[in-house]
């Protein structure tokens, strides 16, 4: 029996909403619970350095919210990791992060940055915090998350998203070999960037998936069919791989 992929949902785009009027709803906090009633494995937030949509009392209120998992995403700062050891969260995953850019853009070039990324590694896995790279669907990436102490990596998705027809098929592939690639080398496998209830069934099937992270695509359906009914909607759409 194929085993069961974890759905972690990105609240991020919540506090987007509340965040361009100024108010205090809608409350990402009390999203985070609606998801995890309606069939969320987890949830996942990325404090950034602007604070442009969760800030820091949401992410204290998640953790003490939180009865799944909580992915803490941030940039691999020496703050970011600080506020982690404080936070104590199951996951953090580190990921490349730009104040001109939209959304996280790209990998983490983890293979460019071992020396520094080593040592904040290792502070946060000894304290008992696993450690995820978000990494570009490539092996060079794959192998430096591996020697710099991650658990895991979150393989980039915007490319297999962004493309159609024989180019997404041909992203589809790189992909599948990097799932083959990283649990080969020992690293749990998630993946997230673009996925939606429309692309999520080829990603979900690929070999060794353990978990997705959706957020931009969740929010925007649950206009239409609230909250709740869209984590079902994406839960479905994951199991019927």
């Amino acid at each position: 029996m194929t085993a069961r992929v974890r759905l972690h949902v990105n609240v991020d785009h919540v506090a987007t909403v509340r965040n361009a009027r100024g108010t205090r709803y809608p409350d990402p906090v009390l999203a985070a619970g609606v998801c995890e009633l309606a069939g969320a494995d987890g949830i996942t937030c990325h404090l950034r350095e602007d604070r442009r949509h969760i800030v820091d009392d949401d992410v204290a209120r998640l953790r003490a919210a939180v009865q799944t998992a909580l992915n803490f995403e941030c940039a691999a700062t020496a703050e970011m990791r600080d506020l982690a050891l404080g936070l104590r969260p199951e996951i953090v995953t580190l990921v490349p992060e730009r104040r001109e850019e939209r959304t996280t853009e790209g990998g983490l070039d983890v293979a460019g940055q071992e020396r520094a990324l080593a040592p904040l590694v290792g502070a946060l896995s000894a304290a008992g915090i696993a450690v995820s790279m978000f990494v570009a669907p490539v092996e060079a990436q794959l192998a430096a998350s591996r020697r710099v102490g991650a658990h895991a990596v979150e393989l980039h998705t915007g490319e297999y998203c962004h493309l159609s027809g024989a180019a997404r098929d041909a992203e589809l592939a790189r992909l599948r070999a990097a799932c083959e690639a990283a649990h080969g080398l020992g690293l749990r496998v998630a993946a997230g960037h673009g996925l939606t209830r429309h692309n999520v069934g080829p990603i979900a099937a690929l070999p060794h998936m353990e978990e997705l992270n959706i957020g931009h695509a969740l929010v925007a359906d649950a206009l239409f069919s609230g909250l709740a009914g869209a984590v079902r909607d994406i839960r479905a759409a994951i199991d019927a791989r």
